[in-house]
């Protein structure tokens, strides 16, 4: 998944919308958990999965500004 070969493939996170960054984020845990990841891709994982659950933190804290602000317009 991380090997040079898939460089070109791997989508800058900006451009992902929440459930594609989610999606990857749980095929690279899966990947973990199931030992498929070689030792060498582990750290650039890591890497990756920060930039993810970073991207999807911050696509929440606006969908909750959001209802917030809509909450607060009807009072």
């Amino acid at each position: 998944m991380f090997t040079e070969e898939f460089a070109d493939d791997i989508i800058a996170v900006e451009k992902l919308t929440y459930r594609e960054a989610m999606t990857e984020l749980e095929q690279i845990l899966t990947r973990m958990r199931s030992g498929e990841m070689a030792v060498d891709e582990l750290t650039e994982a890591v890497r990756r999965a920060k930039e993810l659950i970073a991207k999807c933190r911050g696509e929440l804290l606006v969908v909750e500004k959001d209802v917030e602000e809509l909450i607060s317009s009807d009072k």
